[in-house]
C-alpha cells in the first residue's frame, strides 16, 4: 500500500488514533497549552505521555 495522497512525510509516521473524554477545565488547560505553545493539541497528548514515561523511568532507576 502506497502513501496516500496528501500525506506529510514523516520519520515517525502516525499510525493510531486516540479518542478521549476530557472535562470542561482539562479541554481548556489543554487550549492553553496549545496557544502558547503554538502545537496541535495532539502534540500536547504526545509529549504528556512523553513526560509520563520518564517520570516511570526515573522510578524504575531509584
Amino acid at each position: 500500500m502506497g502513501i496516500k495522497k496528501g500525506t506529510k512525510l514523516t520519520d515517525t509516521p502516525k499510525e493510531f488514533n486516540y479518542h478521549i473524554r476530557v472535562d470542561e477545565e482539562t479541554d481548556r488547560k489543554a487550549k492553553e497549552v496549545c496557544r502558547k505553545e503554538g502545537i496541535s493539541k495532539s502534540e500536547v497528548v504526545r509529549q504528556g505521555i512523553d513526560l509520563k514515561y520518564q517520570g516511570l523511568e526515573d522510578k524504575s532507576n531509584e
